[in-house]
């Protein structure tokens, strides 16, 4: 049970509403080297990006690369999903400076895990986003009340445990193929 609250308490801070949307393919895809030229765009997209068309070519390659593929990605949106979007990129901007870059720091660490253990902080995060309301509360209140000590023993556990569950997952298939006995 505590496990479950540290796996869940652990991806919650690298996590957010723009992470839970994107899909991993997305976040993985490395940006061209040299950049992504104004005249590739399509004319939706330098409609969106118009803004920036003036420097266009003097913005860092990365940069170029993620304000292309969010205008292709904004394109791809109903009203619903732009609706919320706009909300997420508010409440972005409302944060204190310090959070948001603590988020970008987050972000870039996450970014450089591989992608296997990506997937499971995605996966640990979906699984928390399906609790209830009351139960992340509980959750959360769990986490503040423990000790360092506490969390770090929490942590390792989930860390054992996960470990653990993946050796299973080895053995299963070739137990299955030697007759299925334990």
């Amino acid at each position: 049970m505590k496990s479950f609250i540290a796996a869940c308490l652990l991806a919650l801070p690298v996590a957010g509403a723009a992470f839970a949307a994107a899909p991993a393919e997305a976040a993985a895809a490395p940006a061209p080297a040299e950049g992504i030229a104004w005249s590739s765009l399509d004319a939706d997209q330098q409609r969106l990006l118009e803004q920036f068309e003036s420097k266009w070519e003097r913005l860092p390659a990365q940069r170029r690369f993620a304000l292309a593929r969010g205008a292709q990605r904004w394109l791809q949106m109903n009203d619903i999903d732009r609706r919320g979007a706009r909300q997420r990129f508010n409440q972005w901007r409302r944060l204190p400076e310090q959070r948001r870059e603590l988020i970008r720091r987050r972000w870039n660490d996450l970014q450089s895990l591989p992608p296997a253990q990506q997937a499971r902080i995605r996966d640990d995060f979906h699984q928390y986003q399906r609790l209830s309301q009351q139960r992340r509360a509980q959750l959360r209140r769990e986490w503040q009340a423990s000790s360092r000590a506490e969390r770090q023993q929490l942590l390792g556990e989930a860390r054992a445990r996960r470990q653990q569950q993946q050796r299973q997952r080895q053995e299963n298939p070739q137990r299955q193929r030697d007759g299925g006995g334990p």
